[in-house]
């Protein structure tokens, strides 16, 4: 069945920093993400897989960096524009302890889909263009794939593609490095894995278990 790995970039001088970054450019791992992206290297393993796709942002590409040093030599890497952080506007660049204290911070926290970021985008635009790329890659004839991204993104994408409004995505938490994979038959998509920081997932990637009516919750991997 096909599969989308949607990975958070790792964690980040701008996440050490409290800063609520964007866009911006030059932000870049931290010393802790560096160590975060080598794990996830042998966490992923070796896969079968002809692409990737990845955020513009530098700390994004430096979160698959190891991986594709060590096992996807041959793996065609794509710049994925829709899967960019959120254009938060006037908010870029400012401390997140700073922001809280804004009036639109509540709406964020409470309503996001009526958010529009000062002179940036919406969070439903964003959730509309990051879709996109989910949809168009289960449309297209490929099993796997990586998509390498961030927090916001992967919150509205598993939002939208559980059913859930985008009013409620703040009740999904993705950590940095962590691992989500959605899978679909052509039919609804599905939730195998959110946030998992842990775990070891190539074999579940290589798995050709096609999984049905899932009644008592699906069997699992079976050798």
């Amino acid at each position: 069945m096909p599969k989308i790995v949607l990975i958070r970039h790792a964690h980040s001088t701008a996440n050490a920093a409290g800063v609520l970054s964007g866009q911006m450019p030059n932000v870049h791992l931290s010393k802790s993400g560096q160590e975060q992206a080598e794990r996830l290297a042998e966490r992923l393993g070796k896969l079968t897989i002809s692409q990737v796709q990845v955020s513009p942002m530098d700390r994004c590409t430096e979160t698959l960096a190891p991986w594709l040093a060590k096992y996807g030599k041959n793996v065609t890497v794509l710049t994925e524009p829709n899967l960019i952080e959120v254009d938060y506007g006037k908010w870029s660049g400012k401390k997140l302890s700073t922001l809280s204290r804004a009036k639109l911070w509540r709406k964020v926290q409470g309503q996001p889909s009526a958010v529009t970021f000062p002179e940036g985008e919406s969070l439903a635009q964003m959730q509309v263009r990051a879709m996109k790329t989910v949809h168009d890659f289960f449309a297209s004839d490929l099993e796997l794939t990586i998509m390498v991204s961030h927090g916001d993104v992967i919150k509205a994408i598993v939002a939208s593609s559980m059913g859930m409004h985008l009013d409620d995505f703040q009740r999904i938490v993705i950590d940095p490095a962590s691992i989500t994979i959605l899978e679909s038959n052509g039919g609804a998509i599905r939730l195998t894995r959110l946030n998992d920081s842990d775990s070891t997932v190539s074999e579940l990637l290589q798995s050709k278990n096609k999984r049905g009516h899932l009644l008592g919750g699906g069997k699992g991997i079976t050798k």
